[in-house]
């Protein structure tokens, strides 16, 4: 046992003050387990307990030419460890109600989106079911990955046929659809 580890907590304190290394973990050793677990009972998480201890051990080591301890060490200590603790709860705190927000957030946006997407289908949907029966007919073959070909070869018409309902069906869903979004996003 060094000649150190005989002095009491006061002593040690004016010897860390002037850097000495011996007596900082001479009180490291003597109170870590101590603060270690009245952080560990606040805070159930030992890896966190062990953040915060070390935090307030190296703030103590930066800051011992400036340490002014009038009471007891050991109550200093918990008192900054009381501290760390509460510092920590609080930012977890913030972080979950942040994490909360942010996923109602992104509830609400994708519940908006969804039914954004069902009522311009929905409407879609109607202005197909108005296209002349011939360009629907074929909007809708052509919907299910069938060829010019194959659709001329079902109606009975020529694929030049074929392309020119196509190209109107197109065009006056673009153009409904375009007023439609423009009435719908404003």
């Amino acid at each position: 046992m060094s000649a150190l580890q005989t002095l009491d907590d006061s002593e040690l304190l004016t010897l860390l003050k002037g850097g000495n290394v011996s007596a900082f973990d001479i009180l490291y050793n003597r109170y870590w387990d101590k603060v270690l677990s009245l952080a560990y009972c606040k805070t159930g998480d030992l890896m966190e307990a062990e953040n915060i201890i070390q935090d307030v051990f190296v703030s103590l080591w930066k800051r011992r030419d400036c340490l002014n301890i009038n009471g007891e060490f050991a109550n200093y200590l918990f008192v900054s460890v009381k501290y760390r603790v509460l510092k920590v709860l609080a930012l977890q705190q913030a972080e979950r109600s942040v994490n909360i927000e942010l996923a109602g957030e992104l509830l609400d946006d994708s519940t908006q989106e969804y039914l954004a997407f069902e009522d311009i289908r929905e409407r879609l949907e109607s202005l197909i079911g108005n296209l002349p029966e011939k360009s629907r007919i074929i909007y809708l073959l052509k919907s299910e990955d069938k060829s010019y070909k194959e659709i001329a070869d079902e109606l009975n018409i020529t694929e030049k046929a074929v392309d020119a309902h196509l190209l109107r069906a197109r065009r006056k869903l673009r153009i409904e659809l375009r007023s439609y979004l423009r009435s719908f996003l404003l």
